[in-house]
């Protein structure tokens, strides 16, 4: 096929407005004009000519190797294949329409033996709507993924080629969700001080009449309160964009995962920490919580479960105090998996909430379908819990719903999860105990195990973990007793000399108050036998005294 470099000037004629070409009197100066290319191309299906063209080269050296790039594009198919050669000529043609960049001439013949569209014309938004509406997840993970792509993805990246992404353009959107960041903290901060300064402004008079309105008028006008995007939610974007482009390279659209080398700050997770009496001291005085994930001790658990006895959700505070249950997973544990006489039960099933409203779910990881042992103390607790059940069963008659559920609301029907946190949350306001969320009693029952030295794999089995290592990094809060006992052990194993004497010399100043104190009672036994004996030769004496009848 033709193909050729020329000269071309662009100088137009004053007059006319038409191109001089060749008539130019500056054509021959060796840097006024400049150099384009023409290849034709494979003509269409309805036998019209197509061809490459660009132009704007500064030498005829330029305009020559892009012309071999063209040729080199075109001879990657054979004649016997007019299905390649359609697709290079569409691609060619594109490039040419769009001033793109020639595609590499290796990666194209990748693309064309794996099958891969040429013309990588998809954008992120497109393939992110695609991507969406092929996964099969349950509800609640849709509708995540669904905000991430809505909220964060497409106004940002959303207008690029799919293919054209790069890590530069993912650093750029996580640069300007920081600096939204930054704009909303100060939006809020002064929407704050406004209202403030209104709650200031007395409502007596005319003129504070005057200045509230005004002052209203311009609080309006502000943006509203918002929330910012913080660490946990700038790493699920990220986890979000991860896993659609790693789909796209499972079929072959894209190669390479951008958002698998795009750095982002680290989220550091709150570490669990122990209601100790020092801190419960700060608590009451500050009122601020040592940390997101606190955990009570066994006394304030106790405390707790004695203070809700009369509950009649008492059972559900029990079991996850002691077994660690999710709270969707207790809220969704059918009377059909748990098995008293058998002392256990088993997790099959849980109650999500996505927005506001409920469904049954499966476990959260397939680990999470577990068989959990139970002591005879939760046992019995459960046994109580059906009779009282099976009395509000009785008592509501017909208008009870039979949902098959172990803890329900009063009719029988599903009890809400949010509402159980809400519940939650009041009876231990009421309690006077340090606050805790309904999750951390999860987390009090993995220390509880772990402090009485049951084995890590039992733990992590009875929780629902995939992994011991999950366990050993979130839910390990030591109690204070407990690490106390392995400092003591640990500092036993090394012999010091200074220890040894103290030790020797704590030792004889037991001894010596031992024998000072065996000294002191035998004088008070001393001199108790004196006045014994003194009392006893006063009676004789006026005994001999007595007068005779």
């Amino acid at each position: 096929m033709k193909g050729s470099t020329y000269r071309r000037c662009s100088c137009r004629d004053p007059k006319t407005g038409k191109e001089l070409g060749t008539a130019c009197p500056k054509r021959n100066s060796r840097n006024h004009c400049t150099y384009s290319v023409r290849q034709e191309l494979p003509p269409r299906e309805d036998g019209s000519r197509r061809s490459f063209a660009r132009g704007g080269y500064d030498s005829r050296k330029a305009a020559q190797a892009d012309l071999d790039h063209v040729r080199a594009l075109l001879g990657l198919t054979e004649s016997e294949d007019p299905e390649g050669t359609e697709l290079i000529a569409v691609m060619l043609a594109e490039v040419s329409r769009e001033k793109a960049p020639l595609p590499d001439v290796e990666e194209t013949r990748r693309r064309l033996n794996a099958g891969q569209d040429l013309i990588g014309s998809l954008t992120v938004s497109e393939w992110l709507d695609r991507w969406l509406a092929g996964k099969r997840i349950r509800k609640s993970g849709l509708n995540r993924y669904e905000t991430d792509v809505r909220v964060h993805l497409k106004p940002r990246i959303g207008h690029r080629r799919l293919d054209r992404l790069r890590v530069s353009h993912l650093s750029e959107m996580f640069t300007d969700i920081r600096d939204a960041n930054a704009q909303i903290l100060e939006d809020n901060a002064q929407r704050r001080a406004a209202i403030d300064e209104l709650a200031a402004v007395p409502w007596k008079g005319v003129e504070n009449r005057a200045h509230r309105k005004a002052m209203k008028a311009a609080i309006d006008e502000m943006p509203p309160f918002r929330r910012i995007t913080g660490p946990a939610t700038r790493l699920h974007v990220k986890a979000t964009l991860r896993a659609s482009l790693n789909d796209a390279i499972g079929q072959q659209i894209l190669t390479f995962n951008p958002a698998a080398h795009v750095e982002i700050d680290p989220v550091r997770k709150p570490k669990a920490l122990v209601w100790t009496d020092e801190r419960v001291a700060k608590w009451e005085q500050t009122g601020e919580k040592p940390s997101p994930v606190m955990v009570w001790t066994p006394q304030q658990t106790g405390a707790f479960l004695d203070f809700v006895a009369e509950d009649r959700l008492y059972a559900m505070w029990h079991l996850i105090a002691f077994r660690g249950l999710r709270r969707g997973e207790a809220c969704g544990q059918p009377w059909s998996e748990t098995n008293l006489d058998a002392h256990s039960l088993t997790v099959s099933s849980q109650l999500v909430q996505d927005g506001w409203e409920v469904e049954a779910s499966d476990p959260k990881t397939d680990s999470g379908y577990r068989v959990v042992a139970l002591d005879d103390d939760t046992v019995n607790v459960l046994k109580r819990h059906r009779e009282r059940q099976d009395s509000d069963r009785d008592e509501w008659g017909p208008a009870w719903v039979e949902t098959g559920h172990v803890f329900t609301q009063e009719d029988g029907s599903w009890l809400h999860p949010g509402k159980v946190t809400d519940l939650f949350e009041r009876l231990v306001a009421a309690s006077g105990l340090p606050p805790i969320r309904l999750h951390d009693l999860r987390h009090g029952a993995a220390t509880l195990m772990l402090a009485a030295d049951i084995d890590i794999k039992v733990v992590s089995d009875t929780l629902g973990h995939s992994d011991t290592r999950i366990t050993r990094d979130i839910y390990q809060s030591v109690l204070p007793e407990v690490g106390k006992s392995a400092a003591e052990a640990t500092a036993k194993l090394v012999p010091l000399q200074r220890r040894a004497e103290e030790e020797k010399a704590a030792r004889n100043a037991a001894k010596a108050a031992k024998k000072a104190k065996a000294k002191k009672t035998g004088k008070r036994n001393g001199k108790a036998k004196d006045g014994a004996k003194a009392q006893a030769r006063a009676g004789k004496k006026a005994k001999r005294k007595k007068p005779k009848k």
